[in-house]
């Protein structure tokens, strides 16, 4: 495991750092696949997640199929020493993830705006140039799926959060004040010097969203949902940034854990383990993947998997190697097996 020290979401001379979570026992499958798909370097990891650093474009790094989510890092550092520390030591070392550093943030953010405007681009390119008939129906199908998805993610979303969302507004646009009485907030002044430095002028009108993951001891002083309402207050007094839960801008995500503290923003609304071409839930995606490449499946290669179910691990061995031949005999043998099944039955 790699000690989780400090270090910056950019790297300038040798491009952006990033991170993936992943299912516990499949890092060592994702390590490998970084290294393979993006020529990552500085490749590491701590439970459930990759740290790497690439200078890949996002069309590479959606390709990724052992990752669950990614995201561009912001910070990773020593994790908060719950135990030793009082209710509102805890606030300010929370406060702190923000203060500390604040040209790290906006770095990164900065870094992300270019990723996201590079990826807007090229798709626009690519639609361009391809045929007009064939672009609008994968634009439909695209667009279906995405909608799905995203309706999908919306409503376990508005389950979950619908009874928190008022009272955490309320409290990151009311109550600031009272929650940040343990730290004397910083002057304004910095603030906007550093905005000009990043080059994002209009961060001032951004509005952003702090989703949070705990677990470990600081589970015991705080809840997710509070550790959201101190790193979201301290954001809107840094950089003047404006609260929104139901839609936003920018979405932050935070792990604090008994072995690392991580920041940092997702790049996809969609995991990228929710894959377009499976269309009924059967075993989870990433897995399926990698007990496929396992196998180290060669072009023309015949594949058979007698126990397939709904055929998850078939479906991604061809999307992952689309040789004509080998692509042909799986899909047939993934159709022979269903209706075969249905028949006995």
């Amino acid at each position: 495991m790699a000690a989780a020290g400090a270090e910056p979401g950019c790297d300038p001379g040798g491009g952006a750092r990033f991170f993936c979570t992943a299912g516990r026992g499949l890092e060592s499958f994702l390590m490998r696949e970084v290294q393979a798909r993006l020529e990552a370097t500085q490749v590491e990891y701590i439970s459930g997640k990759v740290f790497f650093t690439t200078c890949s474009d996002l069309a590479s790094m959606k390709k990724l199929k052992s990752a669950e989510r990614l995201f561009l890092l912001i910070k990773k550092q020593l994790p908060i020493t719950v135990p030793s520390l009082s209710k509102g030591k805890i606030l300010n070392e929370m406060q702190r993830l923000v203060n500390d550093d604040p040209g790290s943030w906006l770095k990164a953010i900065s870094l992300w705006k270019e990723l996201l405007e590079c990826d807007t681009k090229r798709e626009k390119v690519s639609q361009r140039d391809a045929n007009p008939l064939k672009r609008k129906v994968g634009e439909n199908e695209i667009v279906i799926a995405k909608k799905l998805k995203v309706e999908e993610i919306q409503m376990v979303e508005e389950s979950h959060r619908e009874d928190q969302r008022d009272r955490l507004t309320e409290y990151y646009l009311e109550q600031g004040n009272a929650v940040t009485q343990t730290e004397a907030l910083q002057e304004q002044g910095p603030q906007n010097d550093l905005v000009k430095t990043a080059g994002t002028e209009n961060l001032e009108d951004l509005t952003f969203r702090v989703s949070c993951r705990c677990s470990g001891n600081i589970v015991k002083a705080f809840t997710a949902q509070e550790v959201g309402r101190v790193v979201g207050i301290a954001l809107m007094r840094k950089f003047g940034w404006k609260a929104n839960l139901r839609n936003p801008y920018l979405e932050i995500f935070m792990h604090l854990s008994d072995a690392y503290s991580v920041v940092g923003i997702p790049l996809f609304r969609v995991p990228l383990a929710s894959r377009t071409y499976i269309q009924t839930a059967g075993l989870r995606s990433t897995i399926a993947w990698a007990m496929a490449s396992i196998a180290e499946i060669k072009a023309g290669a015949l594949v058979l998997d007698p126990m397939c179910g709904l055929g998850t691990i078939l479906v991604e061995a061809a999307e992952e190697w689309p040789n004509y031949h080998c692509l042909h005999k799986v899909w047939m043998l993934l159709f022979l097996t269903s209706h075969l099944g249905k028949s006995s039955s």
